[in-house]
């Protein structure tokens, strides 16, 4: 039985010892689709790119409009702004805020004057200071002179003995006779 196979314009007769001639073909027909199929395959990554480029391209303009648009409004919000003022109402404003904090200053600084009326005549009050302390020198100097030392009462000193401490040690007790003998040479 024979059964004859094209490829690339040879002609194939299929016996058992053609058989590693047929694997052959058919790897290459393998070959051939995995060829197609990685043909495919980068085609289709080569869409898929172009199409995320677009998307991005796109999203860069929409941005790009949303931001032209607000620009546009802070623009027109500006010129309104300046339409409502102008140099001339600014230095008038400006006039009369410096004004305001003058008037501001000037009641402050009356509100901190004093109220006392005896404050007034400071130099009135130094002078009669100074005579009250003239009148109070002449006084001490005319009175009769205090005794020099006066007696200053001070408390007793205890003659007695110092009472033992009942659980003392011989150390605490030997420390305790050397301060009665110093206390006692005093």
């Amino acid at each position: 039985m024979y059964r004859y196979i094209f490829a690339k314009g040879f002609n194939y007769k299929y016996t058992r010892t053609h058989k590693i001639n047929l694997y052959i073909l058919g790897a290459l027909f393998a070959l051939k689709r995995k060829k197609l199929y990685e043909a495919e395959i980068d085609k289709i990554a080569n869409i898929k790119m172009t199409l995320e480029t677009q998307v991005m391209n796109l999203e860069s303009a929409a941005q790009n409009a949303e931001t032209f648009k607000a620009m546009n409004a802070g623009k027109n919000a500006m010129s309104n702004i300046r339409e409502d003022t102008n140099i001339d109402k600014v230095d008038d404003l400006m006039d009369e805020i410096q004004e305001e904090m003058q008037m501001a200053d000037e009641i402050s600084n009356a509100l901190a004057q004093p109220v006392d009326p005896l404050l007034a005549d400071e130099d009135d009050l130094l002078a009669e200071l100074q005579e009250l302390e003239a009148e109070d020198v002449e006084e001490q100097l005319l009175q009769p002179a205090k005794k020099a030392q006066e007696e200053i009462s001070m408390p007793t000193v205890p003659s007695s003995q110092l009472p033992s401490i009942p659980n003392a040690s011989k150390e605490e007790e030997a420390e305790l006779r050397q301060l009665e003998a110093e206390l006692a040479g005093l």
